[in-house]
């Protein structure tokens, strides 16, 4: 009995160091983290859902699916089981098809449509418990299309989507923040920019520069 409650403890702990990780952009050691609770524990679905996410923001997705389906076994009457189990469906979902369809209308290159798509699954594996409502299919695909045009540096209004997709600027710009908010998305964001040379390489490049220019300023 003492072994086991030790166990869940360090665990417990683990599952906590993994999600502060994950927020803190320390993706593989969030993963190092839920891998080794679940080892502790290995029948805690909070466990394997905190390890999916941390594997989406990776942009490791098979895996990420593993996870979410020792998730959905050790709780298939999670609220957002329905939600989890669609991820593993055949076919797209009616948010990406409206989101495809558009974008395809609109001429965007199939590398952003991919991206828009990636976004969308690593969104509804981010919220974890959270509930995901989708009423009408044409707001999300509009925010998706919106984020991915911002993050690739297109030049875009929220009124110019809000129309293609016949919804309104508010809703856009609230679901638009959600997916800024939820999946940490920056300018020119690794995961979604499809161009060849990304501008945030010369702001690594540049910090990099000044590191070496600072030890060297400081060398005795």
């Amino acid at each position: 009995m003492g072994s086991t409650k030790t166990h869940l403890e360090r665990a417990e702990s683990l599952n906590r160091e993994g999600l502060q990780a994950y927020e803190d952009w320390e993706i593989d050691k969030a993963i190092e983290r839920f891998q080794a609770a679940i080892r502790l524990v290995p029948d805690r679905g909070e466990y394997h859902l905190n390890l999916a996410r941390a594997l989406a923001r990776a942009g490791d997705f098979d895996q990420a699916l593993r996870a979410l389906g020792e998730f959905l076994r050790l709780e298939p009457d999670s609220p957002v089981a329905e939600r989890f189990e669609r991820l593993f469906a055949r076919g797209l979902d009616e948010v990406e098809s409206v989101l495809t369809e558009k974008m395809t209308a609109s001429k965007r290159p199939i590398e952003e449509i991919g991206a828009a798509l990636q976004m969308w699954l690593e969104y509804r594996i981010a919220l974890g418990r959270e509930p995901l409502v989708v009423r009408k299919p044409e707001v999300w695909a509009a925010a998706l299309d919106y984020t991915i045009r911002k993050v690739n540096l297109r030049k875009v209004t929220q009124r110019d989507i809000a129309e293609l997709y016949g919804v309104s600027e508010q809703t856009l710009r609230e679901r638009f923040e959600h997916l800024v908010k939820t999946l940490d998305v920056m300018p020119c964001d690794y995961r979604y920019f499809i161009g060849d040379q990304n501008p945030l390489d010369k702001l690594v490049e540049a910090a990099e520069l000044l590191e070496q220019l600072e030890a060297r300023f400081r060398e005795p």
